[in-house]
């Protein structure tokens, strides 16, 4: 999905070149979808025709330079590209861990950084706690009280990360 991005980067007033960006990027996100459905029921012989198909996709010659720059590039990753082939439990985007991340950032920016180190693991810690919880659909304010509070009541957060993943 990230991959995608960099084509969507590519602007020329030549209308030719919109067309051959646009043909190419309709071919990528079909390809994509191909990807998602592989994920809901993988199959060998279908990851074989995937592989097969990235090939052909990303040998893709538009006579436009820019375009066939980035296509090249894509073809180059294709082992890490494709990974979701060998293992379709991985994600095939990291937009959730992005988000986490951005979470941290604009706590970062708002706080105008910390005094201390301590401060910022203080920091660092409770924003886990708190996008853990959110995650897990449980109260940050009741987890945080119930552990300050040494009643223990809730399962800790590790538990209720157990439990969710022996689900799934």
């Amino acid at each position: 999905m990230h991959d995608g991005r960099h084509y969507k980067k590519l602007h020329t007033t030549v209308p030719y070149y919109q067309e051959k960006v646009k043909a190419f990027l309709n071919k990528y996100w079909d390809y994509y979808v191909k990807l998602r459905e592989f994920r809901k029921n993988p199959n060998s012989d279908v990851a074989k025709q995937l592989s097969a198909e990235f090939d052909r996709l990303f040998s893709t010659e538009t006579n436009y330079p820019p375009l066939d720059d980035r296509i090249s590039k894509t073809k180059g990753k294709k082992e890490s590209l494709l990974m979701v082939l060998t293992f379709p439990e991985i994600p095939l985007h990291n937009n959730g861990a992005e988000l986490v991340a951005r979470v941290k950032v604009r706590k970062r920016d708002v706080s105008l950084q910390s005094v201390t180190d301590e401060g910022t693991r203080a920091n660092d810690t409770f924003t886990t706690i708190v996008q853990t919880a959110r995650k897990l659909s449980v109260s940050a304010y009741d987890y945080i009280l119930d552990r300050v509070s040494n009643r223990c009541e809730m399962l800790s957060l590790a538990q209720l990360i157990q439990e969710k993943s022996a689900l799934s």
